[in-house]
């Protein structure tokens, strides 16, 4: 096992990568806990939950909302949930956003930490201390920034994820090291089909690489004033595509880090052969490069987004495979190279 540590202005943070659920409980404080998870998690892995009360929610997106935090505080009420309870998500990125968020808030604030069962809350959605939930079409837009007391790896857990899961956090492990680190972003090049076989050295490695990346970028940046929005490659027009399309999140991802690549080239920022290596690695994980959308409806999305000032949207473009900027983006901007990318 491996830990990385994120320091917070208020709490700090461990990630276990490696730990198994069954260690779980040496990890939760003494006293009262909670475990909150989803239908699937539970029919998967109850019987090796420790003893707590279970709140369970449901599956998706479409789940991540005030009306399931209510239900969370609701029930939370039912089974004496006070100050000193231990709350713990067990799931994956919506699991841990909700848990985390409905921690942060009942009765201003309880502890919480997270077992995290996916590949995409492993390698990002879990770890940074972000929560939150959607609210009508706004994605993310009420929320807090408290990290979790821990972060529990297990890669014993990704074995049973069906492929558009996996696929969600291939995207996310591209773009860590598409922003940050070129030797990484190599390493996916070459081990990409070993990757997708779920070879345990290869996954440990990325799990370990990826979170190093975060954890660096979030404790310089915890509260995203300014480095942490490179952790939003691909996510901007992403998210836009994901409302609009129904498409999982990661094919969502890897359509935004194309448009953005696309972007840079046409800023002058990155090289035709350094976007056609990463169109090249999304492919070899099986993710979309392109995507069958309404025009439209994505660009009027995109004028929803929380980032957005004006006519313009703080982007997040390459000057380089593993070098990262932040620019901003006018709507004209980004019409017109859609249109190139028809």
């Amino acid at each position: 096992m491996k830990t990385i540590d994120i320091k917070g202005i208020q709490t700090s943070s461990s990630i276990l990568i490696g730990e198994k659920l069954d260690s779980l409980q040496t990890y939760v404080p003494p006293g009262k806990a909670v475990i909150i998870t989803d239908t699937n998690v539970r029919e998967y892995y109850a019987a090796q939950f420790p003893p707590y009360p279970v709140i369970e929610i449901g599956l998706g997106e479409s789940n991540k909302t005030l009306d399931t935090v209510e239900s969370i505080y609701r029930q939370l009420l039912e089974v004496g949930a006070d100050r000193s309870t231990f709350v713990i998500g067990i799931g994956g990125g919506i699991v841990c956003d909700i848990a985390g968020f409905a921690a942060s808030t009942y009765m201003r604030g309880l502890d919480f930490g997270f077992v995290s069962t996916t590949l995409l809350s492993q390698v990002d959605a879990s770890v940074g201390g972000k929560n939150g939930v959607n609210y009508q079409s706004y994605k993310n837009i009420i929320g807090t920034f408290n990290q979790p007391r821990f972060v529990i790896c297990d890669p014993t857990m990704l074995k049973t994820l069906p492929t558009n899961e996996l696929a969600c956090g291939f995207a996310e492990i591209i773009k860590h090291g598409a922003i940050a680190d070129e030797a990484y972003f190599a390493y996916m090049e070459r081990y990409a089909s070993r990757a997708l076989a779920l070879d345990d050295e290869v996954i440990a490695r990325l799990v370990h690489d990826s979170v190093s990346i975060k954890a660096a970028i979030v404790n310089r940046d915890e509260r995203e004033k300014g480095e942490r929005r490179k952790l939003n490659f691909g996510h901007t027009f992403g998210h836009a595509v994901e409302k609009i399309t129904g498409k999982p999140h990661g094919d969502a991802v890897s359509i935004g880090m194309v448009v953005a690549a696309a972007l840079s080239k046409e800023r002058g920022l990155l090289d035709g052969q350094s976007v056609d290596r990463l169109i090249a690695l999304l492919k070899k994980v099986n993710l979309p490069v392109h995507i069958q959308m309404d025009r439209d409806k994505v660009l009027d999305a995109l004028k929803k987004d929380k980032k957005r000032e004006g006519n313009q949207i703080n982007f997040i473009l390459l000057d380089k495979i593993g070098e990262a900027v932040v620019e901003e983006i006018s709507i004209a901007e980004l019409e017109n190279v859609l249109n190139d990318l028809r």
